[in-house]
């Protein structure tokens, strides 16, 4: 049996990055830059203030206290307007042009003014409260690097570069497929001995969390000629995840499924709880995962195998969630051989974070998944005791 390491090894070792797609700036948040960006303009594009004052030249204003006589006002959108000579100044506004002559801006809260003219106390000097030329960006610059993760200051950036439409790596499609004849769908009551719909949701959930565009192929039946068709509709994705029938049951019809429809699969079983049965595999160019039903399974083994592949295929370098050390609050066992990926909340503890059981860690219990904060990475045969060390990968920031 695999163990987590080496099943995502083999997972990561076959996944290829999509190609790059055009899309408008105001559409490119959290997208990954495919080609580089290089400035074509000065940013700003033209001495400009940073107060509102008088623009002056500094100079004038050595000798200070001095008075200069007022020949000009200039507000932001404004040309620039005359050029200051000795002993003149302009009136100025943030985000103005400096006129030509001025090299120094004088805060209005810093002159004493009276019709055209303004007495200055003490010297400025010169380039102070003036945003240079270039002073952010030079023309002929590069900015940002192809794999670079576009947030809201560089969607800022690029619209003020002009950079729209921009090429980034294409979203991976992924289709979501839940199979058990238990199955109810969301709309619909669960009748006897059914359960409702949560895997397609929660995955689908997970999937736009990292990157990606889920597509609902639906549920099928635990019949293999019903799950042969659901695979037949996923084969425009890039990728397919399944949940529910990867076990060793006689209704666990996944993978015969799968090898019909011409998949080679590379892993089934990790050593791991909760998530044991899991399958990967390859079809022609897309990625297939056949993951635990319990939806806690379902979300861990996605969290560690399929997210990480997600975010390679969108051009992400940083593919794994953060990790830090906690000290157990209270006891953390962990029975059984298998590495145990236990739920935890954290809380801040001094300079430490302590780490507790969300409760009741059964794969079914969906609210041991709301709860997390992270999941403990834990050896198998063991309890930790309060106050022991203990890995955790960070599901959320935790409070405080």
């Amino acid at each position: 049996m695999l163990t987590v390491e080496q099943a995502l090894e083999q997972i990561l070792s076959r996944v290829q990055g999509l190609a790059g797609e055009r899309v408008d700036v105001r559409a490119a948040l959290g997208r990954v830059l495919a080609e580089p960006v290089v400035s074509g303009r000065e940013i700003p594009p033209w001495p400009n203030s940073a107060m509102d004052g008088y623009a002056v030249r500094a100079a004038d204003t050595g000798a200070a206290p001095v008075g200069l006589r007022v020949v000009a006002r200039v507000a932001a959108g404004d040309p620039p307007g005359r050029r200051i000579g000795a002993g003149e100044a302009a009136r100025i506004f943030t985000g103005a042009p400096l006129p030509e002559g001025a090299d120094a801006i004088v805060p209005q809260e810093d002159v004493e003014a009276s019709g055209d003219l303004v007495r200055i106390a003490r010297p400025v000097e010169r380039g102070a409260y003036v945003r240079a030329r270039g002073e952010d960006v030079r023309a002929g610059e590069s900015v940002l690097a192809p794999g670079h993760v576009i947030g809201p200051a560089e969607v800022g950036l690029l619209a003020t570069l002009g950079r729209s439409p921009v090429l980034v790596h294409r979203r991976p499609r992924v289709a979501v497929l839940s199979t058990g004849n238990e199955i109810a769908d969301l709309g619909r009551e669960p009748g006897p001995g059914q359960i409702p719909n949560t895997n397609t949701y929660s995955l689908s959930a997970q999937v736009l969390e990292a990157g990606g565009e889920p597509v609902n192929v639906g549920i099928a039946l635990d019949r293999l000629e019903a799950i042969q068709e659901r695979l037949r509709w996923a084969l425009p994705a890039d990728v397919l995840i399944s949940s529910a029938g990867v076990s060793v049951g006689e209704a666990d019809l996944v993978r015969d499924a799968l090898v019909r429809a011409g998949a080679q699969l590379h892993l089934w079983q990790v050593s791991m709880r909760p998530g044991k049965p899991i399958t990967f595999g390859t079809l022609g160019r897309r990625l297939v995962f056949g993951l635990p039903g319990n939806p806690v399974s379902a979300m861990v083994t996605f969290e560690l195998f399929v997210r990480p592949a997600l975010l390679a295929m969108g051009g992400h370098r940083r593919l794994h969630r953060p990790r830090l050390r906690a000290r157990a609050l209270d006891p953390i066992p962990n029975p059984g051989h298998r590495r145990g990926y236990l739920r935890v909340s954290l809380t801040r503890e001094g300079d430490e974070y302590g780490a507790r059981l969300t409760g009741d860690q059964g794969s079914a219990i969906l609210r041991s998944m709301v709860l997390a904060d992270g999941l403990a990475v834990v050896p198998g045969d063991t309890v930790l005791q309060k106050g022991d060390a203990v890995e955790v990968i960070v599901l959320r920031p935790p409070a405080g």
